[in-house]
């Protein structure tokens, strides 16, 4: 089998073609990246002393795609994920790499007659909408409620029918865009595709953000013992969302590469579920636990823009139909990047820190 992997230099990118290698060697993987993001060019040497084929280039430009042979399949894994991008200043590069740069991956997709699995996000679902659901407030976390004013949302989480009219973020709205332009490569073109709605995604390799990677932020300033804070909602840390292993999601990816079929045009939500859930308060207290460490935590009343209060994925759907269902949870995804940054310092201290 061949794949391609865009943005296979990021954090999920190169994750799933590092795994994919070590559990099928004779598969012939390939990379695209532009390497843009900050702490990627540490994940070539990785990549090329596993066997994989990195090929510098951007999903931007359609000719970076001719050195790539046909393949097999085509995992989109590239994005600017930020949630805050294009909110000030230009939206271009956030427009033209998540939106026109899906529409290169899947003529090139249509060329090789490959199939699509397209990393999208929880991002897509409208943030006044869920602003405004019913919630309770516990000591340490906001909790949905079971009674809701729309459909799709129970205390189990978010699902796949929750209503999408309403604004998103920029970052939601592109990748909102490429799930309908993929809908209609595979209605009309006959391509196979599957769409994943990730939730928060993490995990060691991650080169964490405040507006992106804030798992991997919380526990690195804990490690470096640097300061945090609690930004919006009162400034509590009770804002919660749940956390996706990226080893967790490269089960499914696994799966979905070997049955395709059986989720061919499907939409997917795929998060850790309350089982792998926590508020910023509950990840203070688990990084305070894993590294020895208790740093100051400012505390900030006000919103920041695009904030939600909470989001839990409600994985029902993508059990029912792949039986895949998260197992790690969030003490050991600490741990495991607690340990990540152990055995790493010196490379990651001068990007995380």
């Amino acid at each position: 089998m061949k794949i391609l992997i865009t943005g296979g230099a990021g954090f999920v990118g190169s994750s799933l073609a590092l795994s994919l290698k070590s559990n099928y060697p004779q598969y012939e993987i390939f990379v695209l990246d532009n390497l843009k993001r900050k702490g990627s060019e540490l994940n070539v040497a990785r990549l090329t002393k596993a066997g994989i084929q990195f090929v510098h280039g951007d999903i931007r430009n359609k000719e970076d795609f001719d050195p790539i042979p046909p393949v097999d399949t085509l995992i989109e894994a590239s994005a600017e994920p930020s949630v805050l991008a294009g909110l000030t200043g230009t939206p271009d590069y956030l427009m033209n790499t998540n939106l026109f740069g899906t529409v290169n991956c899947l003529n090139f997709a249509l060329k090789s007659k490959a199939n699509v699995i397209f990393l999208s996000t929880s991002r897509v679902y409208p943030i006044k909408t869920i602003e405004t659901l019913n919630f309770d407030e516990y000591d340490t976390r906001f909790v949905l409620s079971d009674t809701q004013p729309v459909p799709g949302v129970s205390s189990k989480g978010i699902a796949e029918n929750f209503p999408l009219d309403g604004a998103r973020s920029l970052y939601g709205t592109t990748k909102l865009a490429s799930e309908l332009i993929i809908q209609e490569y595979n209605e009309f073109f006959g391509l196979k595709t599957v769409i994943n709605r990730c939730g928060v995604i993490t995990g060691p390799w991650q080169m964490g953000k405040v507006d992106q990677g804030v798992m991997v932020l919380w526990i690195a300033k804990h490690y470096f013992e640097q300061q945090l804070a609690y930004i919006g909602y009162g400034g509590t840390g009770k804002q919660t969302r749940d956390m996706l292993h990226i080893a967790d999601l490269y089960r499914l990816i696994d799966w979905e590469l070997h049955n395709i079929d059986q989720v061919n045009g499907e939409i997917l939500n795929a998060g850790g579920g309350n089982e792998s859930s926590a508020s910023l308060q509950e990840l203070t207290k688990i990084c305070q636990e894993v590294t020895g460490k208790t740093i100051p935590i400012n505390s900030v009343a006000e919103n920041r823009a695009a904030d939600i209060r909470l989001y839990i994925t409600d994985n029902t759907k993508v059990t029912k139909l792949t039986g895949w269902k998260p197992e790690l949870g969030i003490k050991e995804i600490v741990s495991d990047i607690a340990q990540w940054l152990d055995e790493n310092r010196a490379a990651l201290e001068p990007i995380l820190k």
